[in-house]
């Protein structure tokens, strides 16, 4: 969050950065094009290891993330990277 405006920076459906006042719900490495849970175990490890917070963007829903061209966390969001991952080879 921006102190001096009260803002949040966001990705949008079409990877670019927008300001919104409501913080994100889903997180994701812009390097890697992952996203998962704000709570997500593996990416809070990468975070407390450093040099993760820079590559750090945040959505404001899950459909957001998939518009932008993020995969599921393997970690957090098993089930949704599983369907993603069938897709992409039976695809």
């Amino acid at each position: 969050m921006s102190e001096a405006t009260g803002t949040y920076t966001l990705l949008g459906a079409d990877g670019r950065p927008y300001r919104s006042t409501v913080e994100g719900r889903w997180g994701g490495h812009h390097g890697s094009k992952i996203y998962g849970r704000l709570d997500c175990p593996s990416a809070l490890r990468a975070v407390a290891r450093g040099g993760y917070a820079q590559h750090r963007v945040f959505f404001a829903d899950e459909a957001t993330a998939v518009a932008a061209g993020f995969r599921p966390c393997g970690a957090c969001c098993r089930d949704r990277y599983r369907k993603w991952k069938t897709a992409r080879e039976n695809g």
